[in-house]
């Protein structure tokens, strides 16, 4: 029974910063990869951001490299998403989700409520 929280989400203007934070209860996630995903009005959800479970080497979307930064925290069993230069196309809901393994393959298991990140121009 794994449940995960994300938070941190608001209403910015383009160019802010956000710092997105999902955090698990009950088993931690110690040693699982986690990933970031995004989902906006009338679009599919789209992969942002994975990261391993050691916070070695790290996966992002193109529309997101050099702007977005994912972390953790093991010790907390939070994950976060560092969100900087966002534009309005960064809106949408945002979800954490909890690898399978350990490292970055593409598959996950649990997922998160979303936290909502809206982008004014």
């Amino acid at each position: 029974q794994v449940q995960l929280v994300e938070s941190g989400g608001g209403l910015v203007q383009a160019g802010d910063s956000l710092r997105l934070s999902c955090t698990a209860s009950g088993r931690t996630f110690t040693t699982y990869a986690m990933g970031w995903f995004r989902q906006a009005p009338g679009k599919e959800r789209e992969f942002v951001a994975a990261i391993p479970w050691s916070g070695g080497t790290t996966n992002y979307a193109d529309s997101v490299k050099g702007r977005f930064t994912i972390s953790r925290d093991n010790s907390k069993n939070t994950v976060y998403l560092q969100m900087n230069s966002l534009k309005p196309e960064d809106t949408a809901v945002y979800y954490c989700a909890r690898g399978t393994t350990r490292w970055i393959t593409g598959q996950y298991d649990y997922w998160g409520q979303g936290t909502q990140v809206t982008v004014s121009s």
